[in-house]
């Protein structure tokens, strides 16, 4: 891969970290990097090991994971804030990286983790994809 390219997808990358709530699709995302969607798609997994798709849901039940464990919010109102659209597909999403339903982890407490600074928990914090949570021992 070409350095010019990586600069490009690495653009592509950071439209979906800063605008993850917004509708975005391979194709906008494929514009950004001023590539076809079928070039930006295999791309993006060589450069970054997952599809664009992955790496956006990544973000978003990211934050929703911040936005639940504030507790102010309902599951519902979570799931559109982050950009998602459908409560079910968002519900299975955050459940197969998380290993546990989104109401169960609002209802959970999160104290234990206040004290730790926000750079290092995001560490720990960040959900794992394809079924990693079932199986992964996490501190």
């Amino acid at each position: 891969m070409i350095l010019e390219d990586l600069v490009r997808l690495r653009r592509a990358r950071d439209l979906m970290d800063r605008d993850y709530a917004k509708p975005l699709d391979v194709p906008a995302l494929a514009r950004t990097a001023f590539m076809s969607p079928g070039h930006f798609s295999r791309s993006f997994r060589a450069a970054f090991g997952e599809t664009p798709y992955s790496y956006l849901m990544t973000r978003r039940i990211e934050r929703a994971k911040a936005l639940l464990r504030r507790g102010d919010l309902t599951v519902t109102e979570v799931c559109f804030a982050v950009g998602c659209t459908s409560l079910g597909s968002f519900s299975s999403r955050f459940t197969e990286l998380v290993g546990e339903s989104p109401s169960s982890y609002r209802a959970r407490r999160h104290d234990d983790g206040a004290a730790i600074p926000a750079c290092v928990s995001k560490i720990y914090t960040r959900p794992v994809r394809n079924g990693e949570a079932k199986s992964a021992s996490r501190p």
